[in-house]
């Protein structure tokens, strides 16, 4: 049974309908073998003014024809150093101009009218400090260090030998007297 040809629809004859089936099976292979592409799979064709792209060849004519005019340019600036033999002028008949100098003789014209004005102020201003009351501090200063130093005044300057301990001891207590009584 597994090799009797089996129909998808019931009929009355098998064996017809295997041949109808094989017909139209045949029929279908060689209509595939046959059959030709149904889509195109051509690419587009461009379109001729994406082609030639006349705009960039109308930017390249201007480059080169700048190109050219300049080199004449160059070629005819050679050609009259040549005939000239090569004289140079190299005066400059120009004199050199700041645009900013007039501002910036005003910035210092009033920096130095502020500089007057600030030194007028301190110069007619009165000492806030008591110079007198300094000299008085200091002479008693330098009477208080007389005073309690070793040495009077007139031998400070030179130096004085070492004095053994038994000396030095009154030396100090002698002097310690001297503290008191003043």
């Amino acid at each position: 049974m597994h090799r009797s040809y089996q129909p998808l629809k019931p009929v009355t004859n098998r064996y017809l309908q295997q041949k109808w089936d094989q017909e139209n099976f045949d029929n279908h292979r060689k209509k595939v073998t046959s059959v030709l592409p149904a889509v195109d799979t051509k690419g587009t064709k461009t379109p001729s003014h994406m082609q030639l792209k006349l705009k960039k060849m109308q930017l390249q004519d201007e480059r080169l024809s700048v190109i050219d005019r300049d080199n004449r340019l160059l070629a005819s600036r050679l050609a009259s150093i040549v005939c000239s033999r090569g004289l140079v002028e190299h005066c400059n008949h120009y004199h050199i101009k700041s645009l900013n100098a007039d501002r910036r003789r005003q910035e210092l014209q009033s920096v130095g009218r502020q500089n007057m004005d600030i030194f007028r102020r301190l110069s007619s201003r009165q000492s806030e400090y008591r110079r007198q009351v300094w000299l008085e501090d200091w002479e008693r200063t330098v009477r208080l260090r007389e005073d309690i130093s070793r040495y009077p005044p007139l031998f400070r300057d030179k130096q004085v030998p070492q004095i053994s301990d038994d000396s030095a001891a009154t030396t100090q207590s002698k002097r310690s007297d001297e503290f008191c009584k003043s």
